[in-house]
C-alpha cells in the first residue's frame, strides 16, 4: 500500500477518487497523462487493493476500495487532510470540477 502511494501520480489519482467514481478519460484529463500510463497506474492501485473498477459498456470506472485496515483509513484521511497544504492536490480537484461539466464517459 505504501509503495503504491509513493508515486506522485498515483497519490493524485487517490486524491481524485476520494471525490467520486471516475472513468479513465476523466483521470487522464486531470492528470495530463496518456491512456496507457493512466491505466498502468490504476492497475497498480488495483493490485495494491486501493482501487476497484467496474465496466459499463465501453467505459471502465474506478473508485477507491473499502479500507481494509486502520492504516488504510489513516492514509486516505491524510490525503484528504493534505489538500489545503498541497497545491497540486487542490488544483487537481479544481480541474476535475471544471472538466466534469464537459467530459462525458
Amino acid at each position: 500500500m505504501f509503495k503504491a502511494l509513493s508515486d506522485g501520480t498515483r497519490l493524485r489519482m487517490v486524491n481524485l477518487l476520494l471525490e467520486r467514481e471516475l472513468c479513465v478519460c476523466e483521470l487522464m484529463e486531470v492528470i495530463g497523462s496518456t491512456q496507457s500510463k493512466t491505466s498502468r497506474h490504476l492497475a497498480y492501485l488495483k493490485n495494491a487493493r486501493l482501487a476497484k473498477s467496474r465496466r459499463k459498456g465501453l467505459w471502465i470506472y474506478y473508485s477507491l476500495a473499502k479500507p481494509r485496515a486502520q492504516a488504510h483509513r489513516g492514509i486516505l484521511d491524510a490525503v484528504r487532510d493534505s489538500r489545503e497544504e498541497l497545491s497540486l492536490l487542490r488544483k487537481d480537484l479544481e480541474k476535475l470540477a471544471r472538466i466534469s461539466e464537459r467530459v462525458t464517459c
